[in-house]
Parts: structure tokens; C-alpha cells; sequence
């Protein structure tokens, strides 16, 4: 099992570790409600070094990448970022990703530490333009800083105003006395911070002083568990759960992010679809009564016929409901729909609502 360049400092915290995605990674440190807390109400640091990342270079990148992707990749800037899909051939996605404008002709690829090898494989059978492709995921580490407080717990460690650097954008600065970072204002919990980049070598140094610049901010580690949950409550999909080989963009409602001004890997057939109108869409839910729904639950109607399946499910620590997503049948798929949730053979009667969950 690969272990990240601070898993001693995650186990001598105590930290429940588990396996995930082929690492040795931390779930927990004090609990999941307590953690989740954290980061919506102060900040917490995450450490997900096992994200992979992939650099493309030279000058027939933009053409490579517009081709894998969905999303319009000319209208990223340089020192900008953007949420992208790559569907594959035969209507599914082959993952969700984060693409950064690194230089005019260079681009950061951050993909899903289960899917590097596919990914990798993938992108690289369609690059016939002669780009250079780097795969630096074993030499990268990525911490997390999330949380309302992240911006005034962090700024004493650069130069950089980091409240200047926008949604989605990003910059190459020093950190933590580090030479060139990339602070990133991107994040998968809806409460705000940065992602941070370095080389392996400076990981702890830039570990402990993340911690010792946000001591007085109430900083805490953050565990893989508590990043579900957080991500949930936003209604971001999760790559394996609410997303796969299987399920196109259209239905899964990343419509916003598959571009048809431009031809991509099975672009027509995505178009048809959209034109079309899906069979089944994914939708958030709450449940009325209490219960907790989970992965691969059968969603209902009222006679009990079979209309769809949960995708993702958790008791929201901070709705105290039972959420989640799951693909139903369109014609259920409007807010206010009344939907059940199978929960150990009893239907729980739940709605569909919009997203997020979390407002804030």
C-alpha cells in the first residue's frame, strides 16, 4: 500500500488510517461531526497528496486537452482553473478533474488518485499531437486548508494576498518559506480556503507550519470521512459513487461543464442526449423521517415500484437529516418530487430537493 509523505505525522496524531485508493490514508482523527464542524466554522487541513497530477506541454496541448475534455479549455487564463470531465467513448465518464493554466503552453491535469493508471492510459492514446505528458503524481504533495477561516489563518505564511486570489483561480508564489507553491482557491467542502502544492521533500515543513501559523484560529487535521460528508452536503459528485464509467455527463448534471462548441470524445452522442432529454437524472434528497440512506439503496415511488438508486448517502452533521444523491427516473426528478428510500425494507418517504444541501 503507497503511503503519502506525511502519513507518520497522520499516525503519530493518532489518526485512524485506512486503505483508499491503494494509499494509506487517515479517516478520522477525533470524529467525523467534530471534524466536519471544524471546517465550516474555522479551518481544518486536509492531506489528499494522494490526488495525481499531470502535466501537458508544448504548443498542441490546448488541441489535446479540448479533445479529452468537456469542458472548454481556450477560456482557461493562465493562472486560471477549471472543473472538466473526460467522457469516454460509450456515454460514461472516465473521471472529473481539475485542469490549470500553468504557462501559455503547459497545463496541470489533477485527477483521482483511483483512476491515475486509467487516466494516464487514456489521455495518452488520444495524443497524437505530439505533446509532452508527465505524470509528477508520486512527487507532489497536496494539502487541503478549508474552512471560513483559511484566508486570515494562512496570510502571515506569504506575501501574497491571499484574499486577492479568486474562485478558481490560482498563483506560483512562496509558502510557508517554500519557493514556488501553487495556492490554489479551489476545494471540494463549499466553505472556502485553498489547496496547496509543493514537492514531497517540503511536506512536513510545510505541514508544521501551516499548523503553527493557525493555532490561534483553532486549525485541526481533517479525515477522508469528513471530506465525504462535506462534499456531500454541496452535492459534489464523487468519482466512483455518484459518477463512472457508466453515467453520462448530461444525466449526472454536469451539462454546465460539457461544452458542444467544440469536438470532443463522443461529443455527438453527449449532444443528441442533452437535445434528447435523459432517462434519469441525479438528484439531491432529503429524507423526511429519520434514517440514513447509503450507496446502492433502491429509491422508490409510492407503490413501490422500482424508479432509481442512491448513489451517496450520509446523516448531514450539519442539516442533522438524512441526504444524498441518486439517479431516478426524469419524471421524478423535479424539486418537491415525493420519492422513497428503501432503508432495510421500509420506505422512508423523502423529497427531492435542490442543490446544495448546505447553504451556508
Amino acid at each position: 500500500m503507497k503511503t503519502t509523505a506525511l502519513t507518520k505525522i497522520h499516525e503519530s496524531l493518532g489518526a485512524k488510517m485506512v486503505p483508499f485508493a491503494g494509499y494509506n490514508m487517515p479517516v478520522s482523527y477525533e470524529g467525523v461531526n467534530a471534524e466536519h464542524e471544524t471546517v465550516r466554522k474555522g479551518v481544518g487541513v486536509f492531506d489528499v497528496s494522494h490526488m495525481g497530477e499531470f502535466l501537458a506541454i508544448g504548443e498542441k496541448a490546448l488541441d489535446l486537452l479540448q479533445k479529452v475534455c468537456s469542458n472548454d479549455i481556450s477560456k482557461i487564463q493562465v493562472g486560471g482553473a477549471q472543473y472538466n470531465c473526460m467522457p469516454n467513448a460509450e456515454g460514461g465518464i472516465v473521471d472529473d478533474l481539475i485542469v490549470y493554466r500553468i504557462r501559455e503552453n503547459e497545463y496541470l491535469l489533477v485527477v483521482n488518485a483511483s483512476n491515475i493508471e486509467k487516466d494516464w492510459d487514456w489521455i495518452s492514446s488520444h495524443n497524437s499531437f505530439g505533446v509532452e505528458l508527465k505524470n509528477i503524481s508520486d512527487k507532489f504533495s497536496l494539502l487541503a486548508i478549508q474552512g471560513p477561516k483559511a484566508i486570515e489563518a494562512m496570510q502571515s505564511l506569504t506575501d501574497t494576498d491571499l484574499s486577492a486570489i479568486k474562485f478558481y483561480n490560482f498563483e506560483v508564489a512562496p509558502f510557508a518559506g517554500i519557493d514556488h507553491v501553487i495556492i490554489s482557491a479551489t476545494g471540494y467542502t463549499g466553505s472556502g480556503g485553498f489547496e496547496i502544492y509543493c514537492h514531497n521533500e517540503y511536506a512536513e515543513q510545510l505541514w508544521n507550519k501551516v499548523f503553527e501559523a493557525g493555532k490561534d484560529f483553532g486549525i485541526k487535521p481533517i479525515g477522508l470521512a469528513a471530506r465525504d460528508t462535506l462534499r456531500l452536503e454541496m452535492g459534489y459528485c464523487l468519482y466512483g459513487n455518484d459518477i463512472n464509467d457508466t453515467t453520462s455527463p448530461i444525466e449526472a448534471g454536469l451539462g454546465w461543464i460539457t461544452k458542444f462548441t467544440k469536438d470532443f470524445v463522443n461529443s455527438e452522442a453527449l449532444k443528441a442526449e442533452k437535445e434528447n432529454g435523459p432517462e434519469r437524472k441525479l438528484v439531491g434528497f432529503e429524507l423526511i423521517e429519520r434514517g440514513i440512506p447509503r450507496h446502492d439503496y433502491e429509491i422508490v415511488d409510492a407503490e413501490g415500484n422500482n424508479i432509481g438508486v442512491v448513489t451517496s448517502g450520509t446523516m448531514s452533521p450539519s442539516l442533522s437529516k438524512g441526504i444524498g444523491l441518486g439517479y431516478v427516473k426524469t419524471a421524478y426528478s423535479k424539486p418537491e418530487s415525493d420519492i422513497f428510500i428503501k432503508v432495510r425494507n421500509k420506505n422512508i418517504p423523502a423529497k427531492v430537493v435542490k442543490l446544495p444541501f448546505y447553504k451556508g
